[in-house]
């Protein structure tokens, strides 16, 4: 997101997405990155509100760009930050600026060019998050963050609602932009703090088995339940997945994470203790490929093999269109006799976005003059529209935006002005970054269907084939017949080449390749009623 006036541009969180099953081999999926390009003048600096990837992914590829800018945000987050622009070569030219929690009734602004903007402390699932209250030419933005309102979270941090009261009453709050994800949701999200107590049984009724807990790595909080519940229950912790042991040491260095040096091990020291001695906490609870979790459940760590007596506890709920991966890899823990442990089961997780009497909430303390939803699909973006206009935003100042629209505010207002970018998405690929040009629909259909591919050659000066074509196919038919089936296409595309060059004396390469292609893809649809990739290659002597 990004907040503009004539002269100055301020980038709120740079995030990105992950691929899901629907993108194969895609890593990561980036905003459309032009706009703060063409305006890298402009920039004044980012926020970053807190340090999940889908707030924080996308800044090491706008540095890889060459954009350079400060970054306000909490030390915790500033570390995952640091993190990713090590592993990209750019941590030097990092220009960090740490915001603290101000003291209660002592509020503190930091000035970023023509900005104005407080910080207020906001709970979620990972440390050091912050609500921003950002004074404009136009008034105060206030941009909720990732939020729940938890009574008693672990760290103490409770969402700043007395000063959100207070912006409201004074100056006013002009515009909000809030966390929609549980928008559809009733009620209250449960409190952080409940999930250690199921932890706790957790481990008193798997007495004398080793148990693995897997979690989000940036996830402190449960980390420290974890750990909690673990060292009650006089076990030993190592770390497993190098985002776990890269989170856990920062938050440990920084005195976000109690666990003390003789209650931790290295994960190559697991062997050397009893089962019911040890507790692993795990990255992977998403069945992510290539995750610690996902390579121990296909018997590929290299540091820990699941076997009868062990318990895996998947301290999440899959996220959706994530499902297939995560039972897939829960049938596989269990084919081995390990047991496992979900939310269906127990009480092992809780959302860090507040549900609709948060939200309410939300929206009662600070009385917004207008409205706009963020952060959610479609149906949570259109849910907490109608709520905002339930809870007194007059219903034309509830305004829905997507991806590359712009909201101007001026002294009439709050208007829409669609597309002012694409509104696409950037992909990444390994060292490839950029748009989809047919690349997704191509892999699907190899994935799906395989290919089949049909090497011709011709000589075009006397219009004659050259030889018998040589049929191959990939991931299309897996039956002993395969080979007389070539040779059936076989026939099929020298007829076709052959009367081609019968009927037509200018027959071109282009001809001979709709030919080669037409012959080869009709037979092959009769055939198997399969749509493969049809890949005709003419050779011209």
């Amino acid at each position: 997101m990004v907040i503009e006036t004539a002269d100055a541009l301020l980038i709120l969180d740079a995030g990105q997405l992950f691929s899901g099953i629907e993108r194969p081999g895609v890593d990561a999926i980036l905003p459309d990155l032009d706009y703060l390009i063409q305006r890298q003048d402009k920039i004044v600096g980012c926020i970053a509100t807190h340090g999940h990837e889908d707030h924080i992914g996308a800044i090491a590829y706008l540095y890889k760009a060459g954009l350079r800018f400060p970054i306000w945000s909490s030390p915790f987050t500033l570390g995952l930050i640091a993190h990713r622009l090590d592993e990209a070569g750019y941590l030097r030219d990092a220009d960090f600026r740490e915001v603290h929690d101000n003291e209660p009734g002592k509020p503190e602004s930091h000035q970023i060019g023509p900005f104005s903007v407080e910080f207020l402390r906001v709970t979620h699932s990972v440390p050091g998050g912050y609500i921003s209250a950002i004074t404009t030419p136009q008034g105060v933005i206030l941009h909720s963050s990732d939020f729940k309102l938890d009574p008693t979270p672990i760290d103490g941090r409770i969402t700043d609602l007395p000063r959100i009261r207070e912006i409201s009453a004074d100056p006013g709050i002009r515009l909000l932009l809030a966390d929609s994800t549980n928008s559809d949701q009733d009620g209250s999200s449960q409190s952080e703090s409940k999930i250690g107590v199921a932890l706790e049984d957790v481990f008193a009724e798997n007495e004398g088995r080793r148990v693995i807990v897997a979690a989000f790595s940036s996830h402190v909080h449960r980390v420290q339940q974890i750990v909690d519940a673990a060292r009650a229950a006089g076990r030993t912790i190592a770390t497993l997945g190098l985002s776990m042991k890269k989170n856990t040491g920062l938050a440990r260095s920084l005195g976000i994470l109690d666990l003390p040096e003789r209650d931790f091990i290295d994960i190559s020291d697991v062997d050397d203790y009893e089962d019911g001695r040890i507790c692993i906490v795990s990255t992977g609870s998403q069945g992510e490929p290539g995750s610690a979790l996902s390579k121990a459940a296909a018997g590929k760590s290299r540091w820990i093999a699941f076997g009868p007596n062990d318990t895996v506890v998947l301290s999440s709920h899959p996220i959706p269109g994530n499902e297939e991966r995560v039972y897939n890899m829960i049938n596989r823990i269990v084919r081995v006799d390990a047991k496992v442990i979900h939310s269906r089961d127990k009480n092992v997780h809780t959302t860090g976005h507040g549900k609709r009497g948060e939200l309410a909430e939300l929206h009662k303390a600070a009385q917004p003059e207008w409205f706009t939803p963020v952060h959610g699909e479609e149906m949570h973006l259109r849910a907490h529209a109608r709520l905002g206009a339930e809870l007194g935003v007059p219903e034309d100042q509830v305004l829905l935006a997507r991806d590359g629209d712009q909201l101007v505010l001026e002294d009439d207002g709050l208007r829409l002005r669609h597309q002012v970018t694409p509104g696409t998405h950037l992909l990444v690929h390994g060292h490839f970054i950029g748009p989809d040009r047919g690349v997704l629909q191509e892999r699907t259909i190899l994935g799906e269907h395989g290919a089949v591919i049909a090497v011709v050659t011709v000589d075009l000066d006397t219009n004659e084939l050259v030889g018998r074509p040589v049929i191959t196919s990939r991931g299309w038919l897996d039956i002993p017949e395969l080979e007389n089936i070539h040779a059936e296409i076989q026939r099929e595309v020298v007829d076709g080449v052959v009367n081609l060059f019968k009927h037509e004396r200018d027959a071109d390469y282009q001809k001979v390749m709709r030919v080669v292609r037409r012959k080869t893809g009709s037979y092959v649809a009769d055939r198997s009623r399969r749509r493969p990739m049809i890949v005709p290659i003419v050779d011209v002597i």
